[in-house]
């Protein structure tokens, strides 16, 4: 199963060179599970010709908000909206997560509760599931008829599945202790709170279960076969 991946925005140039880009990290989250990949670089207007190129859309975490102006979050809120059209399943990480709402109806905003920084817990139903996270927005309001499928008190809207078409989540699954580590590095100090990156800190290193969501993924994607 071919799976495009449509790369919205890139890990710090610092850090890539050692631990790859979100492309690199996303194959190394879903190898050995079926599925084969080509990159897309939409935040460079690099679309595919059409939604059925691929057999399934992974959309991945970015920088950008989904409600700023750049040039290509018009296109691909089109290309989600295409996508649904045609019944190619789509899978939605953080950015990929909002965006995927937002072309769908839902609203995304910077939320009042501020950053969500390195190993999260969410309850998926009567599963609990640490994922790190890394973001300031949210979804407030998801589309009428996505179903929201994980949360915590923090974020109400961790999870969405839009029975059909796609499965979303707000954390991270491909971002390891490491990288996280090098984020709170690079785009951390100053700017998300002290306190936020010392807590984030100290729970590196603890159990993380990207593992059994990239599980999920893969099962995701291979029922649409």
């Amino acid at each position: 199963m071919l799976i495009g991946i449509l790369q919205t925005g890139e890990a710090p140039d610092v850090l890539s060179g050692e631990m790859g880009d979100y492309p690199d990290m996303f194959r190394h989250l879903l190898d050995e599970k079926g599925l084969e990949f080509r990159t897309y670089r939409v935040m460079d207007m690099e679309f595919p010709a059409s939604v059925t190129e691929c057999d399934g859309w992974l959309i991945t975490g970015s920088r950008h908000g989904v409600y700023e102006d750049h040039a290509f979050i018009p296109p691909l809120e089109t290309f989600i909206r295409e996508a649904r059209a045609a019944r190619v399943p789509m899978v939605g990480i953080c950015f990929g997560h909002q965006i995927i709402a937002q072309a769908l109806g839902g609203r995304v905003e910077r939320s009042e509760k501020g950053w969500a920084v390195g190993p999260t817990a969410y309850d998926f139903g009567d599963d609990r599931i640490v994922l790190n996270a890394w973001h300031r927005d949210q979804v407030i309001e998801p589309p009428a008829d996505a179903e929201v499928i994980a949360s915590n008190d923090f974020c109400a809207h961790a999870a969405l599945l839009y029975p059909g078409f796609a499965l979303t989540v707000q954390a991270h699954p491909e971002f390891r202790d490491d990288f996280i580590d090098g984020l709170m590095r690079t785009r951390g100090k100053g700017v998300v709170p002290d306190d936020r990156l010392e807590a984030a800190q100290q729970r590196l290193g603890q159990s993380n279960d990207a593992g059994r969501l990239a599980d999920r993924i893969a099962q995701f994607f291979n029922q649409a076969r």
